[in-house]
Parts: structure tokens; C-alpha cells; sequence
């Protein structure tokens, strides 16, 4: 079952880097099977991103190793985004194959998402700062 797309008019513009891209599509479509709901919001992700060179990924864009700083009406969460295997909640990474992880790709400082998680409801994230990743490519 496929879900809605979502409002393509009030998302935010997200960039992600070419190689972060590829790396990303290849494992949403590999966990479709397995995790249907967070591959595709991944994937919707991913073809809305504006691709450019990776060395060309502004500093506040949030991308795979990034550490986040975002509010929601939870209140302020500092996170890690990391692949599946590192994934470690109570260490403060999250998986990038989650409703959360797949919504704070490519976002910049300042920008506003809704996510859905996996309870259906309706949730909004504001990012407040973002660290890159300390192995940025060519960096």
C-alpha cells in the first residue's frame, strides 16, 4: 500500500550530495521489503533533493554523520543521523531508515518539516543548528 505523496509546495528545499544520494536511494530500496513506511518516505526524500557535488554540500545542510539540533513540540533533541548498523538510540544516533531520520536529510539550519511517525500522527521539526560530519567527503 502505498502512502500519499507529500505537498511538494510547502516542503522545504533539501540538498543532498551525489555519492550520499546513490548510497541512500540503493539502501532505501533494499529495506522496501522490510520496512516499507520509512524506505518510502526515504525515497520521496531523496527524489525531491537537489543533487550537487558533494564537496559542494553547504556546512549546515544536514546529511549522513551530522550531528542535529532541532525542536518539536517534544521540545529540543540533539541527534546523531547514521546508517541502520549505528543506530543507537540511547547513544543519540538515529537511523536515516526511520520516519525522523528520513525527514532531517538534507534540511538546513532554520528549515521546518512535518514527519509522520510511525504512530500515523503528525509531527513538526525545526533544525536549530547542524554539525557536519567529521569525515566529510574531500574534506
Amino acid at each position: 500500500m502505498e502512502r500519499p505523496p507529500h505537498d511538494q509546495a510547502n516542503l522545504p528545499e533539501i540538498i543532498v550530495g551525489n555519492s550520499e544520494h546513490a548510497r541512500l536511494t540503493s539502501l532505501a530500496t533494499a529495506a522496501l521489503d522490510r520496512l516499507p513506511q520509512a524506505a518510502d518516505e526515504l525515497l520521496s526524500e531523496l527524489e525531491r533533493a537537489t543533487i550537487v557535488a558533494d564537496e559542494a554540500v553547504p556546512d549546515d545542510v544536514v546529511r549522513m554523520g551530522s550531528t542535529v539540533e532541532f525542536r518539536t513540540e517534544e521540545g529540543q533533541k540533539r541527534v546523531m543521523l547514521v546508517f541502520p548498523p549505528e543506530a543507537d538510540i540511547a547513544a543519540g544516533k538515529i537511523s536515516v531508515l526511520t520516519p525522523i531520520g528520513a525527514a532531517l536529510i538534507g534540511l538546513s539550519k532554520g528549515e521546518s518539516m512535518t514527519w509522520n511517525a510511525r504512530d500515523g500522527h503528525s509531527h513538526e521539526l525545526t533544525v536549530l543548528a547542524v554539525e557536519p560530519p567529521a569525515h566529510t567527503v574531500g574534506g
